[in-house]
């Protein structure tokens, strides 16, 4: 069981929806790293508009530009554990933005209520959604 409290790390990635590692998404590869890493979560969240180093703006409100919307993948871990996953991110990343945020984790429970945030939401003991 792993037990994730108080001072942690955040590490943003922020890519292209686009952007592939070997024919995949880019933004899977990085999950499955995280997850094969024993990291304690990681979320990709799809952006709806938005701009990077190109200085092209990608929004969804514009078929031609729909394409390719930003996204971010977020990982909250202890700062050892972000550190060690650095080098995987140095190796997949060749375009996009990497952050690292201080962060405080106030609460990491399961649905089962044990303390494993990479099984879903908290509230949702013994319910299934429909």
């Amino acid at each position: 069981m792993t037990r994730l409290t108080g001072s942690a790390l955040r590490v943003t990635v922020y890519i292209g929806e686009n952007d592939t590692w070997h024919h995949k998404p880019l933004y899977t590869e990085i999950v499955h790293r995280a997850h094969a890493a024993g990291l304690a979560g990681a979320s990709v969240f799809r952006g709806i508009e938005g701009f990077g180093a190109s200085s092209l703006i990608h929004t969804s409100r514009l078929l031609s530009l729909s394409e390719d919307l930003p996204v971010a993948v977020v990982i909250v871990d202890t700062e050892t554990r972000v550190r060690e996953f650095l080098p995987q991110l140095d190796e997949l990343i060749t375009e996009g933005l990497v952050t690292l945020d201080d962060c405080e984790v106030i609460r990491y429970v399961g649905r089962d209520g044990t303390e494993d945030a990479s099984r879903g939401r908290t509230g949702m003991k013994g319910k299934k959604s429909l």
